[in-house]
């Protein structure tokens, strides 16, 4: 297998743990094609079955739902390692509550559900991995289900800081996300992630430098929040 593929399969936590001779031996007795998208392309519509088991090997994708508020709200961005929608590929009810799109010429490693079983099956490693990826999963869409339910922008950004800081385990963290991107996930205008970023640091809950914010008050974030 291709080097450049390799390693983007050692970025997956469905091959954690796996070096790279352990992933090019799995992966070869497991059928298997590279799929390539172009910029824009709609790789699947809310609503249709998971019929594959894809990775990212190159580029980016963006998973979008429509919110309470009528608006598409960005769920997640798909970035190089990420095994898409594994939440699905197995399930009953296999049909996506998102729409994908990508957003950048896009490769993926494709598998059909039963060549994923299989290469569980072949390895230990992978099946414990992909467990442990669907609790990951089920945690982000139980946190993402929260925020947008919540009524205020407010409300929406400090649930969002508190979850950031929870996540990198300390009171100071660098978003990943442009603002943008962040408004966009809430389904708020920019203008009003902005507006309460400096209102949370003018009233002292938050310190902010840059990318880098600090949690300066958490319980009045969490009061804020409800």
């Amino acid at each position: 297998m291709e080097k450049k593929v390799t390693e983007a399969l050692m970025r997956c936590q469905l091959f954690e743990g796996l070096s790279a001779e352990d992933i090019d031996f799995a992966t070869a007795a497991v059928k298997h094609r590279l799929v390539r998208f172009d910029k824009d392309d709609v790789y699947a519509l809310a609503g249709t079955p998971c019929r594959y088991a894809d990775i990212v090997v190159e580029g980016e994708m963006t998973a979008r739902m429509v919110g309470p508020s009528g608006k598409f709200v960005q769920m997640a961005t798909i970035g190089v390692g990420t095994l898409v929608a594994p939440a699905y590929i197995f399930a009953k009810d296999n049909r996506l509550p998102v729409s994908v799109e990508t957003t950048a010429p896009t490769v993926v490693f494709r598998m059909t559900p039963a060549g994923l079983y299989q290469l569980m099956k072949g390895d230990d490693r992978v099946g414990m991995n992909f467990i442990r990826q669907l609790s990951s999963t089920s945690e982000f869409l139980a946190r993402k289900t929260q925020m947008l339910t919540l009524s205020t922008v407010r409300e929406k950004v400090a649930a969002f800081l508190l979850d950031e800081a929870a996540r990198h385990d300390g009171k100071t963290f660098t978003l990943t996300m442009s603002r943008q991107e962040i408004a966009d996930t809430f389904a708020i205008q920019k203008f009003s992630l902005q507006r309460v970023i400096r209102e949370f640091t003018d009233d002292g809950l938050i310190a902010t430098n840059g990318k880098s914010i600090t949690i300066v008050d958490s319980e009045g974030l969490r009061k804020i929040k409800g």
